[in-house]
C-alpha cells in the first residue's frame, strides 16, 4: 500500500489520516505528533546545543 491522502480520515485535506492508514495507527495520534514536535524541536535543539561539546579548533601545521 503506498502513501495516499485520505479520504475516510480526513479533516482537511487526508494528509496526517494517509499517514496514520499507511501506519496502521490512530488518526489522531498521527495529528498529535504532526503539532507537537516542532514545538520539541526548538527546545531539544537548545538543550543539545549547551549539552554537546564544540569542535576544538585544528592548529595549524609548523612549518
Amino acid at each position: 500500500m503506498s502513501l495516499q491522502r485520505s479520504r475516510k480520515h480526513r479533516l482537511i485535506a487526508g494528509v496526517c489520516g494517509g499517514m496514520a492508514e499507511r501506519l496502521g495507527w490512530n488518526p489522531i495520534i498521527v495529528r498529535v505528533l504532526y503539532i507537537i514536535i516542532p514545538f520539541l524541536g526548538i527546545p531539544l535543539y537548545i538543550i543539545l546545543w549547551i549539552l554537546i561539546p564544540e569542535a576544538q579548533a585544528e592548529e595549524p601545521d609548523p612549518q
